[in-house]
């Protein structure tokens, strides 16, 4: 069967020296496949940007901020499927094999399941209710690593350029479109922030954002809230 499937990964990075190398070293054999991984950088000054470029197909400056970020990876991607990976964010082994079914199917975006990379079983149980509440609501978090098909990605114009839950609106969108592809081999996205603040604080905090996002708040002050719980931690 010919290869149908053309990858880009675009992976958001802002003073991520200590961890890009173990972010894009593991996407190898997807580029040893021919397909490519695009890092978006916003100005890091600890050479994230030079540790990258040896491990990636190229590396784009942009202006700080996720959404933006990712749009900017998007606009040189040459791949039909857009995947967007957070740096903090190890895809399973068999991704490339699973994404191959997704291409040959009809849904038109989809995500990963997720695991918490700690080993406390409140991360186990965590996890689950995620991916349980993505499968039945068919919102999908930028942890999951989304993924949608280029020409899609570009007729809904990308991701609205906001300062938080710019997944969480994509994810509207496409929802119409139709059902999320859940990959259930787990993604694994690291557990740091949740041991800082706390596994209950930061359920707390993330609910509390979502339901003040579905009523309406913008994400403007929804992104004050959450710097300053992050940092009074």
């Amino acid at each position: 069967m010919p290869e149908s499937l053309s990858l880009s990964v675009v992976v958001p990075v802002w003073m991520e020296a200590a961890s890009i190398v173990d972010c894009l070293r593991p996407l190898a054999p997807l580029r040893e496949a021919g397909h490519e991984v695009i890092v978006v950088d916003s100005g890091s000054t600890d050479g994230t940007a030079e540790l990258a470029r040896p491990l990636c197909d190229r590396v784009v400056q942009a202006k700080k901020g996720r959404a933006v970020q990712m749009n900017a990876g998007a606009e040189v991607a040459r791949g039909n499927v857009l995947l967007f990976l957070h740096a903090d964010t190890r895809l399973p082994d068999n991704a490339l094999d699973e994404l191959r079914w997704f291409e040959l199917n009809e849904p038109t975006w989809g995500r990963f399941d997720v695991r918490l990379s700690g080993q406390r079983p409140l991360f186990r149980v965590v996890s689950w209710f995620m991916n349980k509440r993505s499968r039945l609501t068919g919102m999908c978090t930028g942890d999951q690593a989304m993924f949608v098909r280029r020409d899609l990605f570009e007729a809904l114009g990308g991701f609205r350029e906001q300062p938080l839950m710019e997944d969480i609106e994509l994810s509207r969108r496409l929802r119409l479109v139709s059902r999320p592809w859940c990959i259930s081999s787990p993604v694994v996205t690291d557990s740091r922030r949740w041991e800082k603040l706390g596994p209950w604080r930061t359920i707390f905090l993330m609910w509390r954002l979502r339901w003040r996002y579905w009523r309406g708040e913008s994400p403007e002050s929804l992104s004050k809230v959450y710097r300053s719980d992050v940092r009074n931690d």
